[in-house]
């Protein structure tokens, strides 16, 4: 090769002129989280977090607390009642589990 000739584009950023490339692994997944109290671990590698959301009622205008409980994977037990913790949805685990805990918000407090 001569000093005029240049090499194969590194990037394929560079291979197409500019434009990005969409790249599957590159992209951030939008994953659904929910932040939620855990209110069961009975169970092996599960816990029960209940979810609450406030609206305002169509008509009276009151707002109004709706919850939501969900099963959540706890691979190490690590979770116990009362602790606020976020899951994200993830593939299923089970048949009414698929939901995963990624991260401690706050520990419950001794009483």
């Amino acid at each position: 090769m001569s000093d005029t000739q240049t090499a194969a584009p590194e990037s394929a950023t560079e291979a197409s002129g500019g434009a990005p490339q969409a790249d599957p692994a590159a992209r951030p997944k939008n994953t659904r989280t929910l932040i939620g109290k855990v209110v069961s671990d009975q169970r092996s590698k599960t816990i029960t977090v209940q979810v609450e959301r406030r609206s305002m009622h169509d008509l009276y205008g009151k707002i109004v607390a709706h919850s939501s409980k969900y099963h959540a994977h706890d691979e190490n037990d690590e979770y116990h009642v009362g602790d606020v913790v976020e899951i994200a949805e993830s593939r299923p685990i089970s048949k009414t589990k698929s939901w995963v805990v990624t991260r401690l918000v706050q520990k419950a407090q001794v009483v």
